[in-house]
This record gives structure tokens, sequence and C-alpha cells, in this order.
């Protein structure tokens, strides 16, 4: 951590990034929470959350662009986007103009994804590759610190100035969050488009050229299939993202039929899992070293896996586990998975397979919390938290048995930590799966 935070350009983008995530965590919860305001309705409140996640099938696209631009002018592009994106909302005061919320969290749902594929891709040419497990886990630390905080901020601050006033201050924020990002000078790469300091296109652009602009833009979904390590996190995140789907609904049966306690013990349980999330991030990159980025996922999502099985047996002493467990398991896998894919991914790509990864993740996920939500009045919760537990165990041991394709990374400082510009690890010959 003290190495990495050494880093004059990292440190300046963590702070960048850091007040982004502050104003996107309170922009998305709030956002619900006015429309149901405005118009008294739980189904058009819900149908903000449906607007934010839309945008994810131009996934593939905005990770095209990604690659196609710059990391450092993007993140500060999208930054400032997003401020003049919400300034519309200055005019809502009524539910005569709920289309212009809408329209907002659709704009600002597209911006979210570029901006998580930007992030990833800026992370691998800001650091050496001994210390992408330390700049993943510090900022996975912050945002599991902000699912602790940001909800209540945002709900706060709405109350608090209303509606306008609220989006303004996020505005703010991502203006400010754009004005660091401008004193950040990653080390050059090469452009997919051929303007790197050779004069030459990358590998895969001259691909991407062969086969049209269609060809670049799934070369994301193409390159984590063909890669064995990427191909084992793929699987097994999808089967760990669907298992969460499912599982969004069953918490509320679960603490009503199960511990029998108000709704709102949910969010003694959510609070519980942030304060696992904490843990987890701060673990994380310790753990993702020693043990490889799919031993990492592996220990991550048995942890989930584990919390899932516990609301088997409904006692109050083990949903405490479950949650902080949850928590704990979550920044691990997500670290694990980040790194991975930051080390055998080339920079002129990462940003079309980060995207793709989250497309592939996401929509899964999505029908998974709709099925869930209808087969949690049809099943017993305890069948269903048992049947997620085991889809995910399966997933962690699909992890473990192919931990031999991601080998654990040198400490931080040690030989691997040299500080000169990211290289690729090598391909691993193996096996498909």
């Amino acid at each position: 951590m003290r190495e990495l935070l050494r880093r004059r350009d990292f440190r300046l983008f963590f702070v960048a990034l850091t007040v982004s995530m502050i104003a996107e965590s309170i922009l998305l919860l709030a956002l619900a929470i006015w429309v149901k305001e405005l118009t008294g309705s739980d189904g058009l409140a819900g149908a903000t959350f449906l607007a934010l996640t839309a945008p994810m099938v131009l996934a593939p696209l905005a990770g095209w662009v990604v690659d196609r631009m710059p990391r450092r002018t993007l993140f500060v592009a999208l930054n400032a986007a997003t401020a003049g994106l919400l300034l519309p909302l200055l005019a809502v005061h009524d539910a005569g103009r709920l289309w212009v919320v809408y329209a907002v969290a659709a704009g600002y749902g597209l911006s979210y994804i570029a901006l998580g594929a930007t992030v990833t891709a800026l992370v691998q040419e800001l650091v050496p590759a001994g210390l992408l497990p330390d700049a993943n886990g510090v900022t996975q630390t912050v945002k599991q610190g902000l699912r602790l905080v940001g909800p209540l901020l945002g709900a706060g601050l709405y109350v608090l100035l209303g509606g306008p006033a609220m989006a303004a201050v996020c505005a703010l924020g991502f203006l400010a969050a754009a004005a660091v990002g401008l004193a950040v000078r990653p080390a050059p790469v090469p452009a997919a488009g051929g303007d790197g300091p050779a004069g030459t296109a990358p590998p895969e652009a001259t691909v991407g050229a062969a086969g049209g602009w269609r060809a670049e833009v799934v070369a994301g979904v193409r390159h984590l299939v063909r890669e064995p390590a990427l191909r084992r996190a793929l699987l097994a995140v999808v089967a760990a993202t669907v298992g969460l789907g499912f599982g969004e609904t069953l918490w509320f049966a679960y603490v009503d039929q199960g511990l029998g306690r108000e709704p709102a013990f949910l969010g003694v349980l959510v609070s519980l899992q942030g304060i696992g999330g904490l843990l987890g991030g701060l673990a994380s990159a310790a753990l993702v070293r020693r043990l490889g980025e799919l031993g990492g996922m592996a220990l991550g999502v048995s942890a989930v896996a584990v919390g899932f099985l516990a609301p088997v047996w409904p006692v109050l002493a083990l949903a405490v586990a479950a949650a902080v467990l949850i928590g704990l398991g979550l920044p691990v896998a997500l670290v694990g998975t980040m790194t991975l894919l930051q080390r055998q991914t080339p920079p002129e790509l990462l940003g079309r397979a980060s995207a793709a990864l989250d497309a592939l993740a996401s929509g899964p996920q999505s029908l998974a919390i709709g099925l869930g939500a209808l087969l949690v009045g049809l099943v017993d919760y305890r069948l269903l938290f048992a049947a997620i537990g085991a889809l995910l165990l399966a997933a962690g041991g699909y992890l473990l048995t192919g931990r031999h394709l991601s080998a654990p990374s040198a400490p931080a400082g040690g030989p691997a930590d040299t500080g000169v510009p990211h290289q690729i690890a090598p391909r691993v010959d193996a096996p498909a799966g």
C-alpha cells in the first residue's frame, strides 16, 4: 500500500476515482428515491434501476471506444460528460418531467459502463504487474466502504437539499474528479488505431482491421474465451453472478419467514456485509498475491457459497456470520478477477475485454433476479439457498482446479515490481476448460 501511494500518478488517480465513486454512490439510490417521491409508485421507482442497467447491451461498443482513446483523457472526459449529463435534472420539479430522470439514468448507465472499463485499463497503465493486486484491492476497499455510507449519504442529501440540488452536488463531484484526473500522467501505450510510440498497429488492431469494425467490437469476447485462465474465470463469474442474482429476492423471505423479523432488519445484514467487504478489500491483495488470481477467486467465491448455505438453518448467529462471509468473499473474488484480466490482456484490448466480462456477467444476473422473484413464491427459500450455495461451491472448485493457470504474483516491492510499464503475462498452453 505504501509503495503504491508513493507513486504520484496513481495517488492522484486514486483521489480522482474516490471522488467519482462518492458521487456515483450518492446518485444510484437517490434517483430511485426521487422518482418514488414524485410519483408515489414503487414500480416507477424500480424502473429507474432498469434504465440504469439497460445500456449494458452497448457494453461491447463502449469497450471498443475505450480501446481507441488515451485512457487518462477518457477518464477525464467521462467524468466531465457525466457532470454535464446531470444538469437537466435541475429542471425536474414534478412528475411531468419524469422522462428526464429516466433519460439521465440511461445516459449515466452508459457512462458507468465505459468508466468501469476505462478504470480497469488505466490501472494497468499506472502500476507494474507486481502492484496490480494492491491497486485493485485499495479501490475495492473504497467501493465496499461506500456501500456502507453511500446510500445513507444519498438519501440524506436528497431529504436535505431536494432532487435538483442533490444532482448539482453530484455534478460538482464528477467535475472535481475530472479536474484531478487532468494531472495524471500514465506511461504511453500503443493505441488500437496504431498511433503508439513506434507508429505501428498492435497485433489485435491488425486482426480487427481485417475483420472490420464488428470484429473489433467482439474482440474482447474472443479474448476471454480463447485464454484458458480467463475462460475459466468467465464461466465461474457467470455462475457466481447467476447465484447472486437469485439471492437478491431470497433475503427478504429469509428475514421474514426464517428469522421472523421486519424487512428493515435486512439493512442490518447489508451493513454487516459492508463491514465484511471492508475487511475483505484490505486483505484481498495479499490473498491474491499468495494464491494467484484463480486461487484468490476460488477462496472468495467459496466464502460467498458458505454465506449462502448458512440461511438453510435460520439462526440469528448464522445470519450474522453469513453476511460477514459474503462481504469478505466478494472483494477478494473481484480483485482476483480484475488482476487476472489486467495481467493476461494486452493494453490495446483491455477496454473491450473488461466491458465484455461485465456484459456477460450482468445479463444472466438480471435474468436470475427475475426468475428468483418468481421462484421464491413457489419453492421453499431454504431449498433455493441450498441450490445457490451448491452452485457457488461448484464454481469455487472449478476455479481451484485451474489454479495452475495463474501463478502467484511476486510480493510488492519484489523482483517483479520494477516500476517499468506493465508486461503481459505469457499465455499458458493448457487444455480447454
